[in-house]
């Protein structure tokens, strides 16, 4: 077990004749970070600019030098917490300091600041669209063990890479492939379901700093509508509106159906925009001591404050010198439907569509299921036709069927 209370951080730079140096002693302001919007892990730190063997500080850590956070306890734990390079180098002399400030991002940073166009056919695999971007932008990877869907048509135009992975997973998840991120550990790339992690830190009032919960309706969306293609005149008409909870009042969103979308394409893209902002907004943060081994995408419990069930890590960021660090969360159903394991008995959202008969291909379907809370009460296994039964929890949903994988959530 971790001893959280003997963490001890080291610095190491390898320099361009593959050279390493502990540079612990001169380093300060230390912290590396995963945020919600990036797959980059960024470090930064200040290092005092002395003079040393090899000349000042400066002349050695330079913009591409490679700078390793590693993490001990003395004990079990030895290990690399974090890794990148140089991207950002900064020497500040004035009358009173010599400092150096540094900012590093690992090699996932490659895919954050390059654009590209892609066109992916009806049947490539998520496997192939991904690693086949691993390949071309000289990301390391040992195997896979992300999703493997067949995709529709997939283009992106002078889109930036990480968004074109980003992207492509969440294809996968409503499509029925459960929610992965991509990580780097040790330089060396996957693709994991999120809340894969296998120990689970507890976090009560006695471990934790601060507690900082809010809840926000601002960004919620009641209503969406499909409008279809403008005639000559530039006029549109209304192909659909789907009204989710509208206690809140009315939060529409426009989808227009693309010239060669189907009604039934639009309205699904549609039904998933509603699924994806129908509830409040619920943000966790959270200060604690530093347990430097979790990371972005792990599941986490909490039992402080008003706030008391599973979360998943949306946001890190880990401070060396004051031994703490801050997550942002979110809520999670736990371990099982992190990684896209749903049971009999769960209670999901269905997004709304067609329900059928039974679980056969043949089987008839109807339509109009309105998106709502729903049961599972069968789980006919991955791969069957329509492999889930649900059954609506409220009036709000009239689910009462088989339903296809990536239907709910």
């Amino acid at each position: 077990m971790i001893d959280l209370t003997k963490i001890r951080y080291r610095a190491i730079v390898i320099d361009d004749n593959n050279v390493q140096y502990n540079i612990s002693e001169f380093i300060q302001d230390l912290g590396w970070e995963e945020n919600k919007n990036e797959i980059s892990v960024r470090l930064s730190f200040t290092a005092k600019n002395n003079d040393t063997a090899k000349g000042k500080l400066s002349s050695i850590i330079k913009p591409g030098c490679r700078i390793g956070i590693y993490v001990t306890d003395g004990n079990t734990l030895d290990d690399e917490a974090a890794s990148g390079v140089v991207v950002d180098w900064n020497p500040n002399l004035s009358n009173t300091t010599d400092d150096l400030k540094c900012i590093c991002y690992d090699d996932l940073y490659q895919l954050q600041k390059s654009q590209d166009n892609k066109y992916y056919a009806s049947g490539t695999g998520t496997q192939s669209i991904i690693t086949g971007l691993f390949d071309e932008y000289g990301i390391r990877y040992n195997g896979y063990s992300g999703p493997n869907i067949s995709h529709g048509k997939l283009k992106y135009g002078s889109s930036y890479v990480s968004d074109i992975v980003l992207n492509t997973l969440e294809d996968a998840k409503k499509n029925g492939a459960g929610k992965y991120i991509v990580r780097t550990v040790k330089g060396i790339t996957d693709v994991i379901p999120i809340g894969s992690n296998n120990n689970i830190f507890v976090f009560t009032d006695e471990v934790t700093i601060s507690v900082s919960h809010s809840i926000s309706t601002s960004d919620m969306v009641t209503r969406v509508r499909v409008f279809g293609q403008a005639d000559d005149d530039g006029k549109s008409s209304v192909e659909a509106t789907l009204n989710g909870d509208m206690r809140f009042g009315i939060r529409q969103r426009i989808y227009t159906r693309g010239s060669d979308e189907t009604t039934d394409a639009a309205n699904k893209s549609a039904q998933d925009i509603l699924a994806e902002n129908r509830e409040a907004k619920t943000t966790i943060t959270v200060q604690s001591p530093d347990v430097p081994v979790i990371r972005k995408g792990d599941l986490v419990y909490l039992m402080a404050g008003v706030s008391k069930g599973y979360y998943l890590v949306i946001g890190i960021r880990h401070d060396c010198d004051s031994g703490s660090m801050t997550m942002d969360l979110e809520l999670s159903d736990g371990p099982a439907s992190a990684n896209g394991g749903y049971s009999v008995g769960d209670i999901v959202y269905f997004k709304g569509g067609t329900h059928f008969m039974s679980s056969y291909p043949d089987a008839k379907g109807y339509s109009n299921a309105r998106p709502g809370k729903a049961k599972i009460t069968i789980k006919n296994g991955r791969g069957k036709a329509h492999p889930w039964h649900l059954i609506h929890t409220d009036n709000e949903s009239n689910v009462y069927g088989w339903v296809d994988d990536g239907t709910f959530e």
